[in-house]
């Protein structure tokens, strides 16, 4: 699982996994940029941008070649957009490689932006927003950033509004790519079966026509908090959905380990104080977890999780006693030391993919965090201690800060606000 990296003089970034027993290749490209570089009459303008690179490029015009072709190898493909990177990948055969990284570099650097597949593209991101819409599982992540963040880029949706979708143009995602599809601001993974020289020698190949213009910012996020805060969206449903947390603390944070083994307690696996609390003895709710998210300028700590909507309060009142009992019980060693061996088995479960692996090493380089190995990470995590843990519950459990997103019928957030204490 070891890496190399190297820097080109235009300030595009490689790295380089080499997996000799691995049959496969994975060629991913992260773009720092996303939902948070956006002003808000264009949210929405990342993720469009997305799917527009595999509507045709200059070699490849139609808009089904890129699809196409890379059906016709066997791969895996596709992409994502998030606050503060995007994604392309493609996952063949070892074999395949020339292919694969020849067919990323296009849809990165050549995009047509054809205006007739812009309009038609609109249609499918609306109806992608409607879908997500309709699955209070993933609308309430959308009310808890809302909530959390307000009127700003990272309270703002990742897909955007419709009519905003609806009313963008071609000259948007020019003005837009000439901003941030640049070489400083991109890392390109090669992981899997090739070796690191044959990798930089390809990327660097591939990439030659990047850009290299200065690359755009983005504000900083507000993140306070005064007092506790509700925000419910109603909806007919046979369940409520909800996420309580607090706020934590930026991605380079040294103290997101312990945050780790905090939801690690809480929320991992079967047998985490969350599921034996709310499935086993209470008999309520399917899923529940418990975990931090961390971006370059804020974070939080959430438990989340799906119930009968007559049980909520009761299931409320439950997450915040585990939480109130970690500010003030010392986590057991046994259930310390079963809690890191999960987190520690699951990481590596993980990364036992050439796309695994190439996530795992680009999002810290594009987010520009000190390169960990897993076992680096291993070693971190071993480290902290029982106490790390309960100093930690009592600085982030806090009754001030604590917030309450929802989905479901329920109508009455003053019942719901008088539950957020300790």
């Amino acid at each position: 699982m070891k890496f190399k990296k190297k820097v080109l003089p235009n300030g595009l970034r490689m790295l380089a996994v080499p997996m000799a027993d691995n049959p496969t290749v994975t060629v991913l490209v992260l773009v720092e940029t996303g939902s948070k570089y956006e002003s808000k009459d264009k949210n929405g303008l990342s993720h469009f941008l997305e799917h527009m690179c595999f509507k045709g490029t200059t070699t490849r015009p139609n808009t089904s070649d890129l699809a196409k072709e890379l059906d016709t190898l066997g791969c895996e493909f596709g992409a994502f957009t998030g606050q503060e990177f995007t994604g392309y990948y493609a996952k063949g055969k070892a074999s395949d490689f020339p292919k694969l990284i020849d067919i990323i570099s296009d849809l990165y650097l050549n995009p047509l932006l054809k205006e007739d597949e812009i309009e038609k593209e609109k249609g499918v991101i609306v109806d992608e927003i409607n879908m997500y819409d309709d699955m209070p599982m993933q609308k309430v992540h959308e009310v808890w950033m809302d909530l959390l963040y307000g009127d700003q880029p990272a309270g703002w949706s990742i897909a955007g509004p419709r009519d905003i979708v609806r009313g963008m143009s071609r000259k948007d995602f020019v003005a837009y790519r000439k901003a941030h599809y640049v070489a400083s601001a991109t890392t390109v993974i090669v992981s899997g079966n090739v070796d690191a020289s044959t990798a930089f020698k390809s990327i660097a190949k591939s990439f030659k026509g990047i850009a290299e213009n200065k690359k755009g910012g983005k504000k900083k996020t507000r993140d306070m908090q005064s007092v506790p805060q509700v925000a419910l969206h109603h909806k007919e449903t046979d369940q409520t959905h909800f996420i309580l947390g607090v706020r934590s603390f930026p991605i380079y944070d040294k103290r997101n380990p312990i945050l780790s083994v905090l939801g690690g307690v809480l929320g991992s696996g079967m047998s985490s104080r969350l599921f034996r609390k709310i499935r086993d003895e209470m008999g309520v709710g399917y899923y529940v977890r418990a975990g931090n998210s961390t971006s370059t300028d804020s974070g939080y700590f959430a438990v989340s999780a799906g119930v009968a909507n007559d049980r909520l309060g009761e299931v409320l009142r439950a997450v915040i006693n585990e939480l109130n009992d970690l500010k003030t019980n010392l986590v057991s060693s046994e259930e310390l030391s079963k809690v890191k061996e999960h987190i520690i088995g699951m990481m590596y479960l993980g990364l036992e993919s050439s796309d695994d692996l190439a996530e795992y090493y680009g999002t810290q380089e594009v987010m520009r965090r000190e390169m960990r190995t897993p076992k680096e990470k291993e070693k971190i995590i071993r480290a902290v201690t029982a106490e790390d843990v309960r100093k930690m519950a009592r600085k982030i459990f806090v009754e001030k800060n604590l917030n309450l997103a929802l989905v479901g019928p329920s109508k009455d957030d003053a019942s719901l606000q008088a539950l957020l204490k300790f």
